[in-house]
């Protein structure tokens, strides 16, 4: 089996899909310009999940992430993998991948009952999570964690619980592509909500809102539950009005 950790190349994500059809894989994505950003290494002791053939050290992380939901085309998509051992032994590990190829950051979930239930690579959390797979001419969902990603499925991104302010990528590479945006924030995020859907308008995004509750998040929410909610999202009206109409609504102050 191949050692995932010492992919040291610009093209990881490449190398944990096993691709070798690619001449060229930056000609892919001549469009997209993206600046540089970080660099970091998955653990040395990271092992994928995206094998058919599971081993038994493998089988608490992949109970777990099939009762959250995950199926294996999901592991397989996210390139999800876990530790046995050191600094993230007994975490989900789910990376995330620039438009290059290149690893910029991962999310560590405990699933053996740790008291701290992440433990993530303390580096910059201001990138685009996975923007490898994003499609910017297709509706983005915006939501607030990886796992509500997974679920909500294709151009899901997760916010990693940070706010999204005018300086940060993910919010200029919307403004720059100008997508339909859906957003899908936790049922406690009320406030964040408020005040990401005030930005967004200011800037003439296309902007949807998704309802989560009674779920507590999006993570609760079965996938043909959330793609008819989805289907059935209202749009938030750039005038002033019925802005504030929406905003009184909800009760929300900002």
């Amino acid at each position: 089996m191949r050692d995932y950790a010492d992919m040291r190349t610009l093209c990881e994500w490449d190398g944990l899909t096993s691709r070798v059809d690619i001449n060229s894989f930056e000609d892919l994505f001549k469009e997209t310009v993206e600046d540089a950003e970080q660099r970091i290494f998955l653990p040395n002791e990271f092992r994928t999940l995206t094998s058919r053939r599971p081993s038994l050290s493998s089988l608490p992380a992949r109970k777990y992430l099939l009762n959250r939901g995950v199926a294996h085309k999901d592991m397989l998509a996210w390139k999800i993998g876990h530790c046995i051992s050191g600094q993230y032994e007994g975490r989900i590990i789910i990376p995330s991948f620039s438009i290059d190829g290149a690893l910029n950051y991962f999310v560590a979930r405990s699933y053996n009952n740790n008291w701290k239930k992440y433990m993530n690579p303390p580096t910059s959390r201001n990138i685009i999570f996975n923007n490898l797979m994003v499609d910017w001419d297709l509706d983005i969902i915006l939501v607030e964690g990886v796992f509500d990603a997974i679920k909500a499925g294709q151009n899901a991104i997760p916010l990693l619980g940070s706010q999204l302010n005018e300086n940060s990528k993910l919010f200029q590479e919307i403004v720059r592509h100008g997508p339909r945006v859906y957003l899908a924030l936790d049922s406690d995020a009320e406030k964040k909500s408020a005040k990401l859907i005030k930005k967004m308008l200011t800037y003439g995004i296309e902007l949807y809102k998704i309802e989560v509750v009674p779920y507590s998040d999006l993570g609760e929410m079965p996938k043909d539950e959330f793609l008819k909610r989805k289907e059935q999202a209202k749009p938030v009206s750039s005038s002033f009005g019925d802005f504030f109409r929406y905003l009184l609504e909800r009760t929300v102050k900002i």
